[in-house]
C-alpha cells in the first residue's frame, strides 16, 4: 500500500484500472455483483486483514486498517482521541477520514483516484463516500467540514422581552390574503387556543417574506377575574404551539414555522459564539466575530449552500423594496408638510397684517375717547410735560442734519440710484443669434443691391458722357456743310 502500516500487511492485488471487464480475486464487488463489465472499478476493491492498532495500523491505501468495527473503535479511541465525543461521532470522523485519504476498496491505484472523487464529492457538500466493502459509505452534506460552499453573514438580534409575548407564525399565503382574511385568522387561533373567552389573540404586525409568504406577529393578552390583564410569554405561547395537536390545527391554516420573538441572553450569546456551528472551521468563525460591525445588535450566522444564500438575497431585496417603500412615504409626509407650513406662514403673515389694522383702530378709538373724556378740562401738567417732550423730538427730527435730513439725503440718493440703474438697464440689450442672423443677411443684400445700383448708374453716366462727346464732333461738322 501506499502507507503501509506499522505491522504486517497482507493485501490480495486486483487488476489494474482499465475499461476492460476485471476479474475477480476474491469477495464480491462494490454493488454486490462479481464481475463488473465496461467501465467500472472493477470486483472487490481490494480486501486486507489489519491486525489491529497493537502490531500494525492498517491495510491497504492511506491509513488503511478500517476494514473491521473493533479497529474502528481502536483507532478512534486512540489517534483521534476527544473525549467530549461519542462512539458515533467519532466513528462517523473516522469513516470521513478514511473515505478521503485512505479507502482500501481496490487495493491498488485505483483507491487514489476515488479518495480524490470522494474528496471532490466532500468539497460539493453532497454524494456518498464508498471506502470499505463491510462499512456502509459516509454520506456527505452541506454541514460536513470540508464542503467549500459556505460563508458566514451577520442577522440583527431581536429585544423584545419574554415578557412581550411575541410570537411569529409563517404562512405559506400571500400578504394580501392574510389581510383580508386578519380577522378569521384571529378567530381561527382563538379557537386553537382553546376558545377561551379570557384569553384575547393581537396581530402586531405583518409582513411579506420571499417565496409568497408571509410572517405574521401575534401576541395573547389574558385577563383575569379582578379586571388586570398581563400578556402570555413568548416561551409559553410557543410551547402551546408546538403540541402535536395544535401543530396539526396550526398546519392546517397554512402555517409552516412558529417561533418567539425574544432577546438572547448575555449566556446564550456567550455560548453561541463560542462553540462554531457544525461544518465551519473555527478559524472562520473567530474571524467572522472580529469583522463584526456591530456586535451589540448583530450576530454571526453560518450559510452553507447556494439555496441558504438565494434564500439571504431574496429577504434583503424583500427589505430593500419595504425600506424604499418606507422613504417613499416618509417623503411624501414631507411634502404635506411643506405644504402645511407654506400656508401656515400666509395665514400668519395675514394675522400681522390684520393685527396692525386693528391696532391702529384700536388706537385711534382710544383717542377720540380720551378726548371725549377730557373735553372742557384745563391742560393738566402731566399733559403739558408730554406736550413739551412731543415737540422737542418734533424739532429734533426737523432739525436739517438730523433725522428728517439725513432721511431725506438717503431718499434723493435712492432716487438717483433708480434713474442710474433705470438708464442702464435701458442700454442694455440682447440680440438673438439668429435675429442678428438674419439682420446681417438682410443688411448685406441691401448692399449688394446698392452696389449693383451704383454700377448700374456709372455705366449710364459713360454712355451718357460718350453721346455728348459724340453730338460735340458732329455739330461743327454739320455747320462746315450748310454754311
Amino acid at each position: 500500500g501506499a502507507f503501509g502500516g506499522f505491522g504486517t500487511t497482507t493485501t490480495t492485488a486486483g487488476p489494474a484500472f482499465s475499461f476492460s471487464a476485471p476479474t475477480n480475486t476474491g469477495t464480491s464487488g462494490l454493488f454486490g455483483a462479481t464481475q463488473n463489465k465496461g467501465f467500472g472499478f472493477g470486483t472487490s476493491f481490494g480486501t486486507g486483514a489489519g491486525t489491529g492498532l497493537g502490531s500494525g495500523l492498517g491495510t491497504g491505501l492511506g491509513f488503511g486498517g478500517f476494514g473491521t468495527q473493533q479497529q474502528q473503535t481502536t483507532l478512534g479511541s486512540g489517534l483521534f482521541s476527544q473525549p467530549a465525543q461519542t462512539p458515533a461521532q467519532s466513528n462517523q470522523l473516522i469513516n470521513t477520514a478514511s473515505a478521503l485519504s485512505a479507502p482500501t476498496l481496490l487495493g491498488d491505484e485505483r483507491d487514489a483516484i476515488l479518495a480524490k472523487w470522494n474528496q471532490l464529492q466532500a468539497f460539493w457538500g453532497t454524494g456518498k463516500g464508498y471506502f470499505n466493502n463491510n462499512i456502509a459509505p459516509v454520506e456527505f452534506t452541506q454541514e460536513n467540514p470540508f464542503c467549500r460552499f459556505k460563508a458566514v453573514g451577520y442577522s440583527l438580534m431581536p429585544n423584545n422581552k419574554d415578557e412581550d409575548g411575541l410570537v411569529v407564525l409563517v404562512f405559506n399565503r400571500k400578504e394580501v390574503d392574510i389581510r383580508s382574511q386578519q380577522q378569521q385568522l384571529v378567530e381561527s387561533l382563538h379557537k386553537i387556543l382553546g376558545g377561551n373567552q379570557t384569553l384575547t389573540v393581537n396581530v402586531e404586525g405583518v409582513k411579506t417574506m420571499p417565496d409568497d409568504q408571509t410572517e405574521v406577529i401575534i401576541y395573547v393578552v389574558e385577563r383575569s377575574p379582578n379586571g388586570t390583564s398581563r400578556r402570555v410569554p413568548a416561551t409559553t405561547l410557543s410551547a402551546h404551539f408546538e403540541q402535536a395537536n395544535i401543530k396539526s390545527s396550526l398546519q392546517q391554516l397554512g402555517v409552516s414555522l412558529s417561533m418567539t420573538r425574544t432577546e438572547l441572553s448575555p449566556a446564550q450569546v456567550k455560548q453561541l459564539l463560542q462553540n462554531p456551528p457544525a461544518g465551519v472551521d473555527p478559524i472562520i468563525w473567530e474571524q467572522a466575530k472580529v469583522d463584526n460591525p456591530d456586535p451589540d445588535k448583530l450576530i454571526p450566522v453560518p450559510m452553507v449552500g447556494f439555496k441558504e444564500l438565494l434564500r439571504r438575497l431574496k429577504v434583503q431585496d424583500q427589505m430593500t423594496k419595504q425600506h424604499q417603500t418606507r422613504l417613499d412615504i416618509i417623503s411624501e409626509d414631507i411634502s404635506e408638510l411643506q405644504k402645511n407650513q407654506t400656508t401656515t406662514m400666509a395665514k400668519i403673515a395675514q394675522y400681522k397684517r390684520k393685527l396692525m389694522a386693528l391696532s391702529h383702530r384700536t388706537l385711534q378709538v382710544l383717542i377720540k375717547q380720551e378726548i371725549q373724556r377730557k373735553s372742557g378740562y384745563a391742560i393738566q401738567a402731566d399733559e403739558e410735560q408730554l406736550r413739551v417732550q412731543l415737540d422737542t423730538i418734533q424739532c429734533e427730527l426737523n432739525a436739517p442734519t438730523q433725522f428728517k435730513g439725513r432721511l431725506n439725503e438717503l431718499m434723493s440718493q435712492i432716487r438717483m440710484q433708480n434713474h442710474f440703474g433705470a438708464v442702464r438697464a435701458e442700454e442694455r440689450y440682447y440680440i438673438d443669434a439668429d435675429l442678428l442672423r438674419e439682420i446681417k443677411q438682410h443688411l448685406k443684400q441691401q448692399q449688394e443691391g446698392l452696389s449693383h445700383l451704383i454700377s448700374i448708374i456709372k455705366d449710364d453716366l459713360e454712355d451718357i458722357k460718350l453721346i455728348e462727346h459724340g453730338l460735340n464732333e458732329t455739330i461743327p461738322i454739320r455747320g462746315g456743310v450748310f454754311s
